[in-house]
């Protein structure tokens, strides 16, 4: 799927996204990586859910969102209770989903000018 829609002033939005990949300003990314508005990280690790841990997460609570996703990839998987845990204790509101869910519910975020970060998982 491609997006069009405007952002507003933020530097990385998603503009398209399938089986295996997302688009983050017409680049195709295919190894997981952490999105902010004015933050790309590429080749995060980890790759898949169970790998995630509270430190991972440590780049996204810096830059300060209100709201962070998880995209796990094709289908919603959760995280270790450990990962959840820093999720609760850093006072953030998050959401957890497959990755198609992420990236949508991310660009509408975004669109609403709402402090927003990502982790998006891929193999």
């Amino acid at each position: 799927m491609k997006f069009s829609e405007d952002m507003g002033d933020a530097r990385y939005r998603i503009t398209g996204y399938g089986d295996g990949w997302i688009a983050v300003n017409q680049e195709t990314l295919q190894h997981s990586f952490l999105l902010g508005p004015q933050t790309l990280i590429r080749n995060w690790q980890p790759r898949h859910m169970q790998e995630l841990e509270a430190h991972h997460l440590e780049p996204l609570f810096d830059i300060g969102a209100e709201v962070i996703i998880i995209g796990t990839g094709i289908q919603q998987d959760l995280p270790q209770a450990s990962t959840w845990k820093a999720l609760v204790q850093n006072s953030v509101g998050f959401e957890v989903m497959g990755n198609d869910a992420a990236c949508r519910t991310y660009n509408v975020l975004l669109g609403e000018a709402r402090r927003v970060a990502a982790a998006f998982l891929l193999r």
